[in-house]
């Protein structure tokens, strides 16, 4: 029995510690990863199935890279970067991208993007085959939590809808799935750690400051309904607010 040949990944990233930890997490995820620090090392390592680039590289802009490797190769490029900026999405898909990720970002949603992308390379002219969605009993619908009250504001997990007095608040999934790990014991103090692991993935790359701006927005966006205290250093409690 032949063995199909593994996917080959070039991964472009002067951190050593996020390339480390990508190596060797997505060799369990059946992927051949080579690993560069610079843009200079790109043309060295042309034959792979697929590009990881950061744009933070220590000798080139990685939009530069991303060019470069267009006009010789249409190998497909995932973008990671700490750049959250609109204006490097958009030059970076302008530019050849295939798709663009920022840090920080879980393993399994980065390989999630990856299969995406092989298949469309794969199989570009066929339609996408249809999704199987999984029907629950209704004693796995009625597992799921009633909305929860504190104080002016109510979530409602099933729905995915935050009310504050009764109005919609209007929350990015990252933001609602913040929201609800804060929630599920109000009061207490929950680590960044555990804050990143359960909103983003037990195994995320990149800095924990993003956590910062989410809770900064949750702040803005529920006003003086609840309250988001920071332990510096440690992490974040939800209290109920005025």
């Amino acid at each position: 029995m032949t063995t199909a040949p593994l996917t080959r990944v070039l991964l472009v990233e002067d951190d050593r510690s996020i390339a480390a930890g990508l190596v060797k997490g997505l060799s369990r995820y059946g992927f051949e990863v080579e690993a560069v620090a610079t843009g200079a090392a790109v043309p060295e390592h042309p034959d792979h199935d697929i590009v990881l680039l950061d744009l933070g590289l220590p000798d080139v802009d990685g939009l530069d890279v991303c060019r470069a490797l267009r006009t010789r190769s249409a190998v497909p490029i995932i973008v990671i970067t700490a750049r959250g900026d609109e204006t490097d999405r958009v030059v970076g898909l302008e530019l050849g991208a295939d798709d663009y990720l920022a840090k920080p970002f879980g393993l399994r949603e980065l390989v999630a993007r990856m299969r995406a992308v092989l298949r469309r390379v794969a199989a570009p002219s066929q339609p996408s085959a249809p999704v199987a969605v999984a029907v629950g009993a209704p004693d796995e619908a009625a597992a799921v939590p009633d909305p929860q009250v504190l104080g002016r504001m109510t979530i409602d997990r099933r729905a995915r809808r935050v009310l504050v007095d009764g109005d919609e608040v209007a929350l990015s999934p990252r933001e609602h799935d913040l929201l609800v790990a804060l929630a599920s014991d109000p009061g207490a103090l929950i680590t960044r750690e555990t804050l990143m692991s359960d909103v983003w993935d037990r195994e995320w790359f990149g800095s924990t400051r993003t956590l910062n701006v989410h809770v900064g927005t949750l702040r803005r966006k529920l006003g003086d309904a609840v309250r988001i205290e920071a332990v510096r250093g440690v992490g974040y409690r939800l209290a109920r607010g005025a």
